[in-house]
């Protein structure tokens, strides 16, 4: 898939947020990296229109978001950092099932899209679980879940490893390195980007540097070491 940023500048409450972005990126894996504050966040969201540009133009696979919406957020999922952000009702396969109701009006359908999915996770057994009875990591897996539930070309991941133990953290490293989806992963844990194939380095609304996940996290590195 193919997500161009044409000439994009976005403010928000009267302040410029991002700055004539051009940017074209194709790559399997991308990660997003910068100080808090950067304007990752709001990258990430111009992809699937939570955000739209005050100057310039999206283009995902050769539709523009602003005129072509509905069809761009048919292909992409967006996993949140906190899942309670994102987790609506009390039990898991409940939760799944009505985020598919408007793509599988079946019920049959949706219950085997449920199992699928929750089988390929490993998540099988926290079907009919509450979602209070859940830890933090099995609720990102929980999202995780839903995103992948809808069958996107493209998943867009903000912070997906922020409130995760080590246990978590590497199991969700593993499956994201395991699904055929192109994925852009917004994140301050720089470790989980080096099989990466690219890497974009944002600051004050501008990326300042792009590159191989190699290069671009030891700039970044030596710049905050500065």
């Amino acid at each position: 898939m193919l997500i161009e940023f044409k000439a994009v500048t976005l403010e928000r409450s009267g302040r410029t947020v991002l700055k004539d972005l051009n940017l074209s990126l194709v790559e399997h894996r991308i990660g997003i990296i910068g100080d808090n504050g950067a304007g990752k966040s709001s990258l990430a969201r111009l992809v699937n229109g939570l955000l739209v540009p005050t100057v310039g133009q999206v283009w995902v696979d050769g539709l523009n978001i602003e005129g072509r919406l509905k069809a761009v957020r048919e292909q992409i999922a967006f996993v949140f950092q906190n899942p309670d952000n994102q987790i609506v009702f009390p039990v898991v396969d409940e939760d799944l099932a009505f985020g598919l109701k408007s793509i599988l009006p079946d019920a049959k359908a949706r219950q085997a899209r449920i199992e699928e999915v929750l089988h390929s996770l490993e998540m099988a057994e926290l079907a009919k679980r509450p979602i209070a009875q859940l830890s933090g990591g099995q609720k990102q897996l929980v999202s995780l879940a839903g995103a992948l539930c809808r069958s996107p070309k493209l998943m867009v991941l903000d912070e997906p490893t922020a409130n995760l133990d080590l246990r978590y953290r590497n199991r969700l490293l593993r499956l994201l390195s395991e699904l055929p989806q192109q994925a852009i992963v917004l994140t301050h844990d720089l470790s989980m980007l080096e099989q990466f194939d690219r890497v974009l380095v944002v600051d004050k609304g501008h990326v300042v540097h792009d590159a191989t996940p190699a290069v671009a996290i030891a700039w970044y590195e030596r710049r905050c070491q500065a």
